[in-house]
Formats: C-alpha cells, sequence, structure tokens
C-alpha cells in the first residue's frame, strides 16, 4: 500500500510539473508578446509624429528596470541610408549631466569641495569685479553664477575659444548680471568652467576624463566628446545636421561654437540606454553623491546638470534638453519609474515642433495608455504659414489696387495712422533679437539660430514688411503728388482772382 501511495504521489507531481510547465510557456510566451507589441507601438507613434513634423531622422533610446528595452533609429540620412541604434549623434546640452557627474566623481576623491570658490582653484585668476571671487563650484553647477550672455556673450562671441585654457580670461573682464546664487540663468560656459576645473584638479584632458572615467566603465564604447562643433562638420560618421524651411528639411553645417562641457558630446541610442542605467545603479558615485546629483538646486528646479523635479504621479524625475540649430535632442528619467527615455534628432530647434512630446507619449505608450496627438503640431502649422504668406501677398496685391482706384484723397492724419500700422512689423523684425533674448530669459540668439527656428515666421515678416514698404512709398508718393497737384490748383486759383 505504501509502495502504491508513492507511486501515486510520484505520478501526481510529474503530472503538476508537466502542468506547471505547460502553463508557465504561454505566460513567457505572452510577456515576450506584449514587449514586441509595445515596441511595435512606439515605431508607429514616433514615425507617425516625426512625418506629422517633417523630421528627416532620430534615434531612440529606452532603460526600463535593468534592462536596455529599446535602442532604434528612425528615419534617413541626408545620403539616403538608414538610421539604426549605432548611429552617431551629437546630444548637445544632454552633455551637461556628464560634466557634472566628473564633477561630482572628484568630490568623492576630497579633490573638490562643492562649496568652495571656483578661483581658489585658479590662483591666477584676477578679475575686475571682485564678486567672481565669490562665485562656488556649486553656483556653477546649479546657473546660479551671476553671469549670463547679456554680460559675457556665448554664442554671439565674435571670436569662438579655441580650448578651454581660454576660458578664464572672459572672468577677469566681466562685470556680473547678479551676485553670485541669487538668481537663475541658464549659461553654457559655466559648464566650460567646470570642464576646466576637471582637467585642473584632474591633471587630465576633459575628453580623455569623460572617456577613461565614464564611458568605458560605462561601456559607452561609441561615445565621445568633442570641444568644437567644426569637429561635428567634419566628421563624416555623424549624422548630418537639419533646419526646416516651409516644412522641407534643408541640410546644412552647424555654425561655430565652443562646446567643450557643455554641449559637446557625441552618442548613440544604445550608450545612451547605458548612460540611463547607470542613474538607478549608482555604478559611478556612492549612494550619497549620487542623491546630491538627483536634486534641484537652491533656488531653482536646475539642480547639478540636471532639471529635477517631482510629483504625484511620476514621482522623481530628472530631465534635459539639447540644443543646436540643425540637431535636437531630449531625455527624461523616470527615477521611482527606473524609466529612462532619451531621444536625438538631425533637426534642429524648431519654433513649431514640441520634441518634449515625443518623450511624453512614448512614457504613454510605456505605462500602457494612448499618446495624444495635437493639432497644432508641425506640420499643420507650416501648412498655416504658407496660407498665411500666401494670403498677405494677395492682400498686399490687393491693397496696391485699391489704393490706385481710390477716389479719396489721402490726408495728412490717414498717412500718419496708416504708417504706424505698417511699422510694427518691420520693428519685429529689425528688434527680433531683441525680443527673442526677453522671451528666453536673457539668452541671446544670433541671427542664424533665429533663421533656423523660426525661418517660416521671419518668411512672413520679411514678405510683410516688404509688402507694407510697398504701400507706404506708393502711399507717400500719392499724398506728394496729390499736394502738388493742390497745390497747382491752389495757385491757378489765386492766379484767376487776381486777374479779375
Amino acid at each position: 500500500m505504501l509502495i502504491v501511495l508513492k507511486k501515486m504521489s510520484l505520478s501526481l507531481g510529474c503530472l503538476l510539473l508537466s502542468a506547471t510547465a505547460f502553463l508557465a510557456e504561454p505566460a513567457s510566451a505572452a510577456e515576450v508578446h506584449n514587449k514586441a507589441d509595445i515596441q511595435q507601438k512606439i515605431d508607429d507613434f514616433v514615425t507617425k509624429t516625426m512625418k506629422t513634423n517633417h523630421i528627416k531622422g532620430a534615434a531612440l533610446a529606452i532603460a526600463n528596470n535593468d534592462e536596455v528595452f529599446y535602442a532604434q533609429g528612425f528615419g534617413e540620412r541626408s545620403d539616403g541610408s538608414e538610421i539604426d541604434g549605432s548611429a552617431l549623434f551629437p546630444i548637445a546640452s544632454l552633455s551637461k549631466p556628464f560634466t557634472a557627474l566628473a564633477v561630482l566623481q572628484l568630490v568623492g576623491k576630497g579633490l573638490i569641495d562643492l562649496d568652495a570658490p571656483y578661483a581658489t582653484y585658479f590662483p591666477n585668476l584676477s578679475p575686475k569685479d571682485e564678486r567672481v571671487r565669490e562665485i562656488t563650484i556649486r553656483n556653477l553647477l546649479n546657473q546660479t553664477s551671476g553671469l549670463n550672455d547679456k554680460v559675457n556673450p556665448d554664442m554671439t562671441r565674435s571670436s569662438q575659444y579655441e580650448s578651454l585654457q581660454e576660458i578664464n580670461r572672459s572672468l577677469d573682464a566681466v562685470k556680473l548680471a547678479h551676485d553670485p546664487g541669487t538668481a537663475y540663468n541658464y549659461y553654457n560656459p559655466n559648464y566650460e568652467y567646470l570642464a576646466l576645473l576637471v582637467e585642473q584638479v584632474s591633471g587630465r584632458n576633459f575628453s580623455d576624463y569623460l572617456t577613461s572615467e565614464i564611458f568605458k566603465p560605462l561601456g559607452m564604447d561609441h561615445t565621445f566628446n568633442v570641444s568644437s562643433t567644426q569637429q561635428i562638420n567634419h566628421n563624416s560618421a555623424i549624422t548630418r545636421g537639419h533646419y526646416l524651411v516651409l516644412g522641407r528639411p534643408v541640410s546644412q553645417n552647424e555654425p561655430s561654437w565652443f562646446v567643450d562641457g557643455p554641449a559637446g558630446i557625441v552618442s548613440t541610442a544604445e550608450d545612451m540606454a547605458k548612460w540611463m542605467l547607470s542613474q538607478y545603479n549608482g555604478r559611478l558615485l556612492s549612494p550619497e553623491l549620487l542623491e546630491q546629483y538627483h536634486k534641484a538646486g537652491q533656488i531653482s528646479p536646475y539642480g547639478m546638470g540636471w532639471l529635477a523635479e517631482e510629483d504625484d504621479q511620476g514621482g522623481r524625475t530628472i530631465s534635459h534638453s539639447g540644443i543646436f540649430w540643425t540637431y535636437k535632442s531630449e531625455m527624461t528619467i523616470y527615477l521611482d519609474q527606473r524609466l529612462g527615455i532619451a531621444m536625438m534628432f538631425n533637426s534642429g530647434l524648431n519654433a513649431f515642433i514640441d520634441y518634449a512630446a515625443f518623450i511624453d507619449g512614448i512614457a504613454k505608450i510605456m505605462h500602457g495608455e494612448e499618446p495624444s496627438a495635437s493639432i497644432l503640431n508641425g506640420g499643420n502649422l507650416e501648412i498655416m504659414m504658407v496660407l498665411l504668406i500666401m494670403v498677405t501677398i494677395c492682400w498686399g496685391t490687393y491693397r496696391f489696387i485699391l489704393i490706385g482706384r481710390s477716389k479719396k484723397g489721402i490726408t495728412t492724419g490717414r498717412l500718419i495712422f496708416s504708417t504706424m500700422g505698417r511699422v510694427i512689423p518691420i520693428l519685429i523684425l529689425l528688434f527680433l533679437p531683441s525680443i527673442a533674448t526677453f522671451i528666453g530669459g536673457g539668452r541671446v540668439l544670433p541671427w542664424f539660430g533665429l533663421w533656423t527656428t523660426m525661418s517660416s515666421l521671419i518668411l512672413w515678416l520679411v514678405v510683410l514688411s516688404l509688402i507694407n514698404i510697398a504701400n507706404l512709398v506708393y502711399r507717400f508718393r500719392m499724398y506728394y503728388l496729390l499736394k502738388k497737384r493742390q497745390h497747382f490748383v491752389n495757385e491757378g486759383r489765386n492766379f484767376l482772382s487776381t486777374n479779375r
């Protein structure tokens, strides 16, 4: 009987094991199928959104929990070849968190004090404004140094720097816009000074430091750092950048700009996924420093190379965007969800394209939600601008015809009123850099940057301004002829009245 029971138990056990194996296989297949479905939804969403916004090429990286969930390219290069997950893209200001990490690594070794003045590491500094000596390392990281584009130009500098060793000369001559630590101003050279600090303290070239201490340990084998955008233009392996004119991608070299520290890194989707994974596992920083690394600044959400925020739904997030005139990048890491999304584009900053919507839509798909589509996308807005330009031309032509046929006289009052209205778009066009600086929080932009960012709007302003100038010239001519005719009529009347 005991033997029978043992045989029955053994048989039952085998049956249960077989059933478990049978049931487990479909569950595993379902999990794989679900992942494939999510990736397909992401493919469809990105492809559709790129097409809607006339974006030629992009690369996407997703790090989920402890794995590279997705690393893929979309679209094509200028030569027509396909973009994949190993395609090289400049990541622009997504470089800042790397620079901040390098600084914190040296803090961890006791070589840098975050609250020590920057000037203590450079005894040869002799600033005219003594407040420069009060700028701390933390101020530079938090973008609260007191410097901005108005007092010390960056992109609009007539002669760009050629090395980090040159940048401290600007601190000797500058007058700060604010006392250090009292105001937030996003300012790229803050991170140039930090890159130079890394060189000064480590005794190594900044690019070499990044490679040996960050890229190689994380397995980012295809990532590297450059000091100037000229090195991007001259590297044929890097995906060519574009800007948009009326929705048409135009291939263009990136203007000369010194970017060592704030915006010099070139990477791939595959490598960026590894970078985002490192934000959860803390491989390169102690837990205490990693916590500081992911915190907001003292007077703004901008902390140490990241915009650090927190909400009830998404929890803690760290994010940054990268802006070149022919490239764009976005990255958001949901720390509590252990989800990171980074995307790089071979088209630049554009007033009509919401690049952050890509990250938001992909995050919704990852959470099992449907991404929303806005009617106000780049494609529709460009169509509206084309129609607006055409309507403006038709309106201008009609006004010319109307002025010529008008039987009403052009009075001085009407001429002044008409002139005031027609001068407004001309003034907007002339003062566009100042307007952009005001809207952009003090960042001074070059004309080329304005053109690539809002070419369609500038084209419309140019068309409207030319029509208004021609209209005003015609009106002044008509006014002059009318006054001249009235003068002759009055002289004739005077002549007749005196000879009666």
